[in-house]
């Protein structure tokens, strides 16, 4: 029962809000569906500490059923799945709060009553979409809540409707999801006509059966496991901004800054991570899925701190932060160490939900001024907000004391990625990509720090003066968030990524042993000589499904050689923090006229890093200008010519003659009624006599 309340607690809260808000009022919307969602954060935390060794299912109902698939809608209960009940009840019943305040004064409720009510009636619907995508116990199941996110993101991001950047942005997010979503369904209708089973048991039972197994796709033979992984990851490159389909997250943030905070912060993006760790036993057997996976990661992170040097929007940077983490994750779940991929998902969205909530105070704060060029000494300003804002920055740059199990959260699992990096690729292009990326990220956090609370005032006189701290209701979800910035990687650090056996009692993952014997009953069942293309099902319950939230293979051993890395290891992220440190100081508190001096002597450098690589001019070019002039000339030469030129042609030429000459038959005078009806006799003889066989 209590996971039926988790679950369906925000949907009550959505309903309710969105279409009784006339009934209970504006302020009632907001208590029920912020109320709703503390009860299931509650809740959430609750069946977290219990927690769950074993994967069990808890079935709802039948869902969709037809032929072979069946898929039942169902509850999956396993470490995986309170985890992220954890991450997106918390984070969003506390945006839910924060929205009270932030949201309050909002000059387009004078105009629409249904504004506010309507707004938080889309955080709840996003929440419960996310929840169904996180708790699937089949494909067909997370689809449904992949695409809900989807459709909940595009309402909430062009929630300012009347800003034409807003729409454009909404639009921008779904079109470019849309396009990872199809390397999705393509990979779970590929794991259907292999397995005859969207059910995750049946899938992961059938997945050394799948690395066996060969498929044509696209008039080539790909390995079954490999192709299947790379398309799921497609997915997840959409939902988890990854390098080329990464150019909606920082457009997203035209939506109000609460759904910057829950949606691309902490839960939507994650789904992508998610996805690739909940298929941990499929992605085990795809080694050279995973290798692209570890490669575009690692790149992602570069490339995302890169372009966060030079943002002057105090969102974009951050957003672009959460770009660079996500790609961190993926590292960590590309060398097959999904539990640290995890615990970065886990601490991650205690500290950036309070960066991006301390963001929206400091705009709040300035009057809804974005440019961190026109800030500066805010701290007295806006001293809570900054304390909460320091406490995330030591978090995600990473400080704390080398060598040991204290820091801040984003210390400890920052460094748990970059040594499972170093352990996963022999040291190879995603460590040094993480370290340096370490480096970028220290640079521009601190730089936003010392933008916005340090210096001078700059900007207009007036906004300065009139600067105010938040209400209570917007700051109290910053000291909840704090507590997971400093305690969440201490307190958790030994159940993600402390010894194998940690590890597997806390996600309930199968002994070595035992998952030995595991993947030895699944040779044996599915046989050396697996069928090829469409012969090639396994049938639903054959072989035996890994037990626990993630699967390790018994070959897997980068969590142990992770804990023997090199001192040098694992000091590196400390030193690139405090390079990262020193240098912002010396640009921004020390040196203040040294950012324009070194923006102008690499001038093509600044403007191809302010340009974003130039990503979104690049597909501007190949993809949105080749699509409108194909739009455009079937609307001109084929709508407009063809279609509407030969109908317009025949309705305005040839029918109002035909009309014309049926008007003068119906003279009104019998006899010529009567010629008629001669004329049709004469002629209906004439065909029966010459082919009606008369004789």
């Amino acid at each position: 029962m209590i996971y039926k309340i988790i679950l369906f607690a925000p949907l009550i809260g959505a309903i309710i809000a969105g279409f009784g808000w006339r009934i209970i009022g504006d302020r009632g919307a907001q208590w029920l569906t912020t109320g709703l969602l503390f009860l299931a954060a509650v809740l959430s935390w609750v069946v977290f500490l219990q927690g769950a060794e074993e994967a069990q299912a808890v079935h709802l109902l039948d869902w969709v059923q037809s032929g072979t698939l069946d898929a039942a809608w169902s509850i999956r209960v396993d470490r995986l799945t309170t985890i992220m009940l954890v991450v997106v009840n918390t984070v969003s019943a506390l945006v839910h709060l924060y929205s009270m305040g932030y949201m309050a004064h909002d000059e387009n409720f004078r105009e629409n009553e249904s504004y506010r009510p309507r707004f938080f009636a889309y955080l709840s619907f996003f929440t419960f979409a996310m929840l169904m995508l996180v708790t699937s116990d089949n494909l067909v199941q997370m689809f449904f809540g992949w695409e809900g996110v989807g459709v909940a993101s595009y309402l909430l991001i062009g929630f300012y409707y009347r800003k034409p950047s807003a729409n454009a942005a909404a639009i921008k997010a779904f079109v470019v999801n849309r396009v990872g979503d199809f390397g999705f369904a393509l990979g779970i209708m590929a794991l259907y006509f292999l397995t005859d089973s969207v059910r995750f048991e049946d899938i992961f039972a059938a997945a050394p059966m799948l690395a066996e197994t060969q498929l044509t796709f696209l008039w080539t033979e790909w390995n079954a496991a490999n192709l299947i992984a790379f398309l799921l990851f497609v997915g997840a490159m959409g939902k988890s901004a990854q390098l080329f389909l990464h150019t909606w997250l920082p457009d997203a943030m035209e939506g109000p800054t609460p759904v910057s905070a829950l949606i691309h912060a902490a839960t939507m993006v994650t789904a992508g991570v998610f996805l690739v760790c909940r298929m941990s036993p499929l992605m085990e057997y795809a080694p050279q899925a995973m290798n692209f996976v570890v490669f575009l990661g690692a790149s992602t992170a570069f490339f995302a701190a890169t372009v966060g040097l030079v943002q002057n929007d105090i969102k974009r940077v951050i957003a672009y932060s959460t770009c660079s983490q996500l790609g961190y994750m993926f590292v960590a779940a590309g060398v097959g160490v999904y539990s640290v991929a995890m615990f970065h998902l886990f601490t991650h969205a205690f500290f950036k939900a309070m960066l991006f909530l301390g963001a929206g105070s400091v705009i709040h704060g300035m009057h809804h001024e974005q440019d961190m060029r026109k800030y500066g000494g805010l701290r007295t300003k806006l001293p809570y907000t900054f304390w909460a804002m320091m406490i995330g920055t030591l978090a995600i740059t990473g400080v704390g004391i080398p060598l040991t199990h204290i820091g801040f959260a984003g210390f400890l699992s920052k460094d748990a990625v970059i040594e499972s990096a170093f352990a996963g690729t022999a040291g190879g292009y995603a460590f040094w990509m993480l370290v340096i990326a370490a480096l970028f990220t220290s640079f521009y956090s601190w730089r936003l720090i010392f933008l916005t609370f340090f210096g001078t005032p700059r900007g207009d006189k007036h906004t300065h003066e009139h600067a105010h701290e938040s209400p209570m209701v917007m700051l109290v979800p910053l000291g909840v968030l704090a507590l997971g910035a400093v305690f969440a990687g201490m307190i958790w650090y030994g159940s993600f990524f402390g010894s194998h056996e940690q590890v597997n009692r806390f996600f309930g993952i199968a002994a070595h042993a035992e998952a030995s014997d595991t993947h030895a009953e699944a040779s044996d069942t599915h046989g050396a000589a697996a069928p090829e293309g469409a012969e090639a099902h396994a049938v639903a319950g054959q072989g035996v499904a890994p037990k626990g939230a993630i699967f390790m293979h018994p070959d897997n051993h980068v969590l142990d050689e992770a804990h023997h890395a090199p001192t040098w290891v694992k000091v590196s992220p400390f030193i690139a923090m405090l390079i990262g440190l020193v240098t912002a100081l010396w640009f921004y508190v020390w040196d203040p006229a040294m950012p324009r001096r070194v923006a102008e002597t690499n001038r093509p450098l600044y403007l191809f890093l302010l340009n974003k690589w130039y990503f979104d001019e690049i597909y501007d070019f190949l993809f949105v200008r080749p699509a409108k002039a194909l739009g455009a000339l079937l609307w001109k030469r084929g709508d407009g010519d063809v279609i509407d030129g030969s109908i317009n042609g025949v309705a305005m030429g040839l029918i109002p003659r035909l009309t014309r000459l049926a008007g003068r038959a119906q003279s009104g005078y019998i006899f010529t009624y009567a010629f008629a009806m001669v004329l049709g006799i004469v002629a209906l003889v004439t065909w029966m006599t010459i082919f009606g066989g008369a004789n």
